[in-house]
């Protein structure tokens, strides 16, 4: 049998679409490496269905309700006053250089609805997104970007990164034999809960998915009979639909898609490589090694103490000076002050900008919080403005973390937001900006709109969020700006692409900061990672740590210090000043180098490996016995590195040490731990 396909490229996958032998709609036949679409498919079940339709066992790029009656369907569409159900018939293609678009109409409901393709040059990434046109006025009920179909032999292994606040981007696993599987988030962000990507596991064959979408979404995985998991991913309306006027089109959020023979590692470098590539022409600015002043003094912020933290900041080789919550009028705590952006006259007797000058003065850049989405009730901006929260009329507003949400899908508070960052960016020298979002959507209605299931009041704050960054990007380019949601709740590729770097979590505790970035560096690349050394015990891993482990896994992303330096001893600050001064030296490798990953946190030694050019830098932490002990008395633990040319010779800069790259890749680096020894950072060149 004869049918329509067709093949997009990445540099080291394809992925095969085809129209389906058995009806009108769209399948996957191929996605794998280069070639794998050479011979029969593996998802060719055609015609092998028994008590349902074939369009529920196809392995369908995207099917409508109606079509696809039970297993599940990427678009429920009800007409006004019809049936829900959608019947479409295939439309046309139409190819591009690296982009494929296939169109499929109904004719009853008038919906044309366009299955989007798009590879993305350098990386083995494909976006895929559907667009929908009304002839008519409809109710769109579900509108997932897409959904992918990965064939496997046995049980499903499902990767995803869970937790909570404080706890986020846990490295979690789970064998899908059977049912469905679903992760998400309601709360207008994507959550402390869940990230918004997933990976699937057939041996070392892994694929993965990433949702571009900074507000509500789910992903669901379904292990099908047949041997196969169907992954569908999508935003979530707040009201459970959409309405699309007559003539009205709309886009899903865009669904990434990678492959990778290598297994979990090797896909984390796909996706490091695509954020590396949304980053653009930014990747190449040097992240400064930062000082936050949080953990220090909190909302205790005053001209004389935040200048002691900067002058023992610089001293250490500290180049950027950030000073967190508490600069502003009315916010002596967290019950106040949210909205009115101006500098606390009381805490800068000689001007904010005389305060800036003297950090700068210091060869420090000067870098500030907002968090230009929240609302104190007793602000002058919420006095004079009430209808910009949220709320829902005859409903008591209620307070999360003492404060109220805007509603940035309004015009109007758009441009307040703008106006305010482009007034102090403005009036003050200010190269940083960090960006926080400490509460989610409660009572989340527009009043005077009309009837509240025809406002997308998600989509709009999403778009309001997002025109704030582009015009930050835009109209300040030299500003650096800082993804934070109370941690790292709101972290996903369109954030990525607007930010430079985010903040994955608020615990900085050495044990349980160490589990957060190994999650997080399986989905997003170190140079988009802030982390932070502090004091801080651990929460939920209470062991201890040196100071020299907190800068080595600190110094695996963006390195920042957040700890009472005024406390620090002598020997301390000496010490600290020599690990940013070798950070300096490597961090060009750490942010544009290929990552992987060495073992796990439940490993007696883990690290993460860089590479670029001739230099390979290892960050290597015992996580095991705090007297270092190793299993046998006099044997160093060692860690294997991977990716090298085994017939190569590498030298440890510091040491001399000669290891031919057989030797690194089969028997490791070695390390002798021991208390006062408990993290190393080795720089290889090769000879």
């Amino acid at each position: 049998m004869t049918y329509q396909r067709w093949t997009l490229r990445t540099d080291h996958t394809s992925y095969t679409v085809r129209l389906s032998p058995d009806g009108p709609w769209a399948e996957l036949d191929a996605w794998g490496p280069l070639g794998v679409e050479d011979g029969p498919s593996a998802l060719d079940w055609s015609h092998r269905t028994h008590f349902i339709t074939p369009a529920d066992a196809a392995p369908a790029e995207y099917l409508p309700y109606g079509l696809r009656p039970f297993t599940g369907s990427e678009l429920v569409v009800r007409g006004r006053g019809e049936d829900r159900g959608v019947w479409w018939e295939f439309a046309g293609a139409e190819e591009t250089a690296g982009g494929l678009r296939l169109a499929f109409t109904d004719e009853l409901t008038g919906l044309r609805t366009v299955l989007c393709y798009e590879t993305v040059p350098g990386t083995d990434v494909i976006l895929r997104w559907a667009e929908f046109t009304a002839a008519t006025g409809l109710r769109l009920e579900r509108l997932d970007s897409a959904a992918v179909t990965v064939p496997v032999r046995g049980a499903a292994r499902l990767t995803y990164l869970s937790g909570q606040w404080s706890q986020e981007f846990q490295h979690t696993r789970l064998d899908l034999t059977r049912g469905t599987f679903s992760i998400g988030s309601l709360q207008g962000a994507p959550g402390h809960a869940y990230a918004p990507w997933l990976a699937v596991q057939d041996g070392d064959a892994t694929y993965g998915v990433a949702l571009e979408w900074p507000g509500n979404w789910h992903i669901t995985a379904e292990a099908e009979p047949g041997g196969a998991v169907r992954v569908r991913a999508g935003r979530v309306p707040h009201e459970g639909a959409v309405h699309l006027a007559a003539g009205e089109t709309l886009a899903t959020p865009r669904l990434a898609c990678a492959f990778s023979p290598d297994g979990l590692d090797g896909l984390s470098r796909v996706w490091h490589r695509y954020e590396r590539r949304l980053t653009g022409d930014r990747l190449h600015r040097t992240r400064k090694v930062l000082y936050n002043s949080w953990e220090a003094t909190g909302f205790d912020v005053d001209a004389a103490g935040q200048l002691e933290l900067a002058k023992a900041a610089a001293d250490l080789g500290a180049e950027l000076f950030v000073v967190d919550d508490g600069w502003f009028t009315g916010r002596g705590d967290d019950t106040g002050g949210l909205g009115d952006w101006y500098p606390d006259p009381e805490a800068f007797p000689q001007g904010f900008d005389r305060f800036v000058a003297d950090v700068r003065a210091l060869g420090l850049d000067f870098g500030l919080w907002v968090e230009p989405e929240a609302v104190s009730p007793g602000s002058r901006l919420h006095t004079e403005h009430p209808e910009w929260v949220y709320r829902i009329d005859g409903r008591p507003a209620r307070l999360v973390r003492n404060q109220l949400l805007l509603d940035l899908g309004r015009t109007d508070v758009q441009d307040f937001v703008i106006g305010t960052l482009d007034r102090l960016l403005g009036a003050y020298g200010i190269g940083y900006l960090k960006w926080d979002m400490n509460r989610p959507p409660t009572e989340r209605g527009r009043p005077g709109t009309g009837p509240a299931d025809a406002v997308d009041l998600d989509a709009e704050h999403v778009a309001g969020y997002l025109r704030v960054l582009d015009h930050l990007r835009a109209a300040h380019p030299d500003v650096t700006v800082e993804g934070c949601a109370g941690g790292g709740g709101r972290i996903e590729h369109a954030t990525i692409a607007r930010t430079d770097v985010v903040w994955p979590s608020d615990n900085t505790a050495p044990m349980d900061r160490l589990r957060v970035q190994h999650g997080f560096l399986h989905a997003h690349a170190p140079h988009v990672m802030s982390s932070w050394v502090t004091d801080a015990p651990g929460i939920f891993d209470p062991r201890p740590r040196s100071l020299a482990f907190r800068f080595v896994n600190a110094m695996c992303g963006v390195l920042g210090i957040g700890a009472d330096l005024r406390a620090w001893t002598p020997e301390q600050r000496a010490e600290a000043a020599r690990w940013i001064a070798r950070y300096k030296e490597v961090r060009d490798v750490v942010h544009h180098g290929e990552a992987r990953l060495l073992g796990t946190p439940d490993d007696p030694t883990c690290g993460v490996q860089f590479d670029a050019g001739d230099r390979t830098v290892v960050a290597a932490l015992s996580t095991g016995r705090l007297d270092g002990a190793p299993l046998l008395p006099g044997r160093p633990d060692r860690l294997r590195l991977r990716g090298l040319d085994p017939a190569a010779r590498y030298r440890d800069t510091a040491t001399g040490t000669p290891y031919g790259g057989a030797h690194l890749l089969h028997h490791g680096l070695p390390f002798a731990w021991s208390a006062e020894h408990d993290a190393d950072l080795v720089v290889l060149r090769r000879l």
